[in-house]
């Protein structure tokens, strides 16, 4: 658990892989003029104490830290590969310089290594263009509690369809997006949480996520005082599902803040 008192969650993006609006669509959702329904690729920020953890790297991470005043960033936790997880990778050139340090950047060997190969000109000496890259120190971590300065972090292993990826638990608060189970050991990890952070993509089924049902029969399993949902789809416009929720539930909003 960590050692801070409180924990700051800022929901960055709550969209899919595609986010919402996608390219080429009309669909109400798509054409919605509620700001709840534009949401960018899934990731958050957290603040315990002093320590500023970012969860993931989208595509739209300049945006998302501009618009939710991310300023410096101490450590990255990658859940796993995907491109809408990791693309903005190279945004972390510009906590180099606010920090001067290299970014530590934690996550499975598997994901590391496949961030490594797809960002490969971040990993490889560059003397004649030492700026064009993002200095990261990549930290390889398994299923163990692991620390963040003060900050206990305890890793959550979900499947997303046949893939392993990790959830992050950090004092009474976890997130767990991209999952379509949750393995019993893991919900162990998950008892007594605050605010738990869950997938539920869409209405129908999907082969590597939750949809929304799945999602409302874990959180009711989980039990946190709060769900709120993220990783969301087109199929699910925030005014019309949000009304239907059970209580203590909640789709998440780009932009969301809350105190653990």
């Amino acid at each position: 658990m960590s050692h801070q008192t409180n924990i700051e969650v800022v929901i960055l993006g709550s969209g899919t892989s595609h986010g919402v609006p996608m390219i080429g669509c009309e669909c109400p959702v798509c054409r919605s003029d509620d700001p709840h329904d534009q949401r960018t690729r899934p990731s958050i920020f957290v603040r315990a104490g002093d320590t500023r953890i970012l969860v993931d790297t989208t595509p739209e991470l300049r945006l998302q830290c501009l618009a939710n005043n991310v300023e410096s960033v101490d450590a990255v936790l990658f859940t796993h590969h995907h491109a809408d997880h990791v693309a903005g990778l190279d945004d972390l050139r510009r906590f180099n310089w606010i920090n001067r340090v290299p970014v530590p950047c934690y996550g499975s060997p598997r994901t590391l290594t496949n961030i490594q190969r797809m960002f490969a000109y971040a990993f490889d000496a560059a003397p004649d263009s030492p700026h064009s890259r993002p200095r990261l120190s990549l930290i390889e971590i398994e299923n163990e509690p692991f620390d963040i300065d003060t900050v206990r972090v305890t890793p959550i292993p979900l499947m997303h369809g046949p893939l392993p990826v990790l959830g992050f638990r950090i004092g009474g608060f976890a997130y767990c997006t991209d999952c379509s189970e949750i393995p019993p050991d893991s919900l162990e990890l998950l008892r007594d949480l605050d605010v738990l952070v869950l997938d539920a993509l869409r209405i129908t089924p999907h082969p590597t996520h939750f949809n929304l049902a799945q999602a409302i029969e874990a959180a009711k399993r989980i039990g946190a005082k709060q769900t709120y949902f993220t990783h969301i789809a087109h199929e699910i416009g925030h005014a019309e599902i949000e009304a239907g929720l059970p209580e203590r539930m909640h789709l998440a909003p780009d932009g969301l803040r809350f105190t653990v």
